[in-house]
């Protein structure tokens, strides 16, 4: 992987950029979209790569878990099992396992009588991290070798190191010790992926909450290792100013010179506060996810499908539009189709909010290189 600064802008630390991967070019900055396990939802990945989609996100955990690594390697890597010729990304596995301790999955495990009431659901050592598939709650042990090996095996253009994630409620004490762990583990990724890089590129995870010295802290010592580029994770605040107030401060440590990604952020307006701050780039399932609730993203905000106005609205989302929805149907038809339960109306409107995510980032690029952001 090469990256290539473009264009610093004079207005602010936005910039333009280059990623140039072994499936293809990825310009900075611009939105990823997360296709969990290995698809978009509702999408197939040939239309995903007609639209335009630079990066796609696929998640580690998933994989491991259906139809496991092994099986994906087997079939030729990733980008042949799910027929996607353009760059992916891929996690480590650590947001999805650490979010079984804390959220809905745990609770769904439990309720179900896959997990006994005294058994934990993520038990973290320095070893790795023990956990429970969402399949069946049969025990998978996570370590840094072995997530860096499952990433080796699928094959991603860019991949991560496996960090722990603590929850945004959580002691200084407790919070310095997952942070130096998380260091430790992502030396042994690193360590791990420098014996077989195989054209691939390793990002170091930076943590620390919302605590900026150990922010500053993480960054330091992640950037005094030989990563290929920088993800920003953990907890970075509950609301969009204390986000912007720990990353204003977070990101003139990460090296200019090497590309960022902002982890699990990608809806419009963080997109906005974040872009002058110079992320290179963003990952969200909003977009995709909203589609499938009936809204439709607009550069005037977003639209509810499903409204009544919407029923005798014979036009386009969006005149100006572009994707194949746009092109093809009206407002009054997929209001239709979402009014009788179509599975239809889940791909025609997540086929425009990716398409308008794509061309919304074009025309961000196109603003910082006028350094009017």
């Amino acid at each position: 992987m090469n990256f290539e600064l473009i264009h610093q802008s004079k207005k602010s630390r936005a910039r333009l950029g280059k990623i140039t991967t072994p499936h293809g070019v990825i310009e900075t900055p611009n939105f990823v979209a997360v296709g969990t396990n290995g698809t978009i939802k509702a999408l197939d990945n040939a239309l995903v790569s007609q639209i335009g989609l630079q990066l796609m996100f696929c998640n580690t955990y998933h994989l491991l878990v259906q139809p496991g690594s092994a099986t994906i390697k087997k079939a030729g890597g990733l980008h042949q099992f799910i027929h996607r010729n353009l760059p992916i990304i891929t996690d480590s596995g650590g947001f999805q396992i650490f979010s079984l301790a804390y959220g809905s999955v745990a609770n769904e495990l439990k309720g179900k009588g896959k997990v006994k009431s005294q058994d934990l659901v993520v038990k973290i050592t320095e070893e790795g991290a023990l956990f429970r598939s969402y399949r069946d709650g049969s025990k998978i042990f996570l370590t840094p070798e072995n997530s860096i090996e499952a990433q080796k095996e699928l094959g991603a253009d860019i991949i991560i190191a496996f960090d722990e994630l603590p929850p945004y409620h959580i002691g200084k004490k407790k919070l310095t010790q997952s942070l130096e762990r998380t260091h430790r583990w992502e030396k042994r990724s690193l360590d791990t992926h420098l014996k077989k890089p195989q054209n691939q590129a390793l990002y170091a995870v930076v943590h620390g909450g919302i605590d900026p010295e150990l922010r500053e802290k993480s960054c330091k010592y992640l950037t005094s290792l030989p990563f290929d580029g920088y993800a920003i994770g953990g907890s970075v605040g509950k609301t969009k100013k204390e986000m912007f107030e720990i990353l204003s401060f977070t990101l003139p440590f990460i090296p200019r010179e090497s590309p960022n990604h902002l982890l699990g952020i990608g809806d419009l307006e963080s997109i906005d506060l974040c872009i002058p701050l110079g992320i290179d780039t963003f990952d969200s399932s909003y977009p995709t996810r909203a589609a499938r609730h009936g809204i439709a993203l607009t550069s005037k905000g977003p639209l509810k499908v499903e409204k009544a106005i919407n029923a005798h609205n014979f036009n386009p989302i969006d005149p100006e539009c572009i994707c194949p929805t746009c092109q093809r149907y009206s407002l009054g038809y997929l209001h239709h189709l979402f009014k009788a339960k179509e599975i239809t109306a889940l791909t025609l409107t997540t086929i425009h909010n990716l398409q308008f995510m794509c061309d919304y980032m074009a025309k961000i690029r196109e603003k910082i290189a006028s350094d009017l952001i």
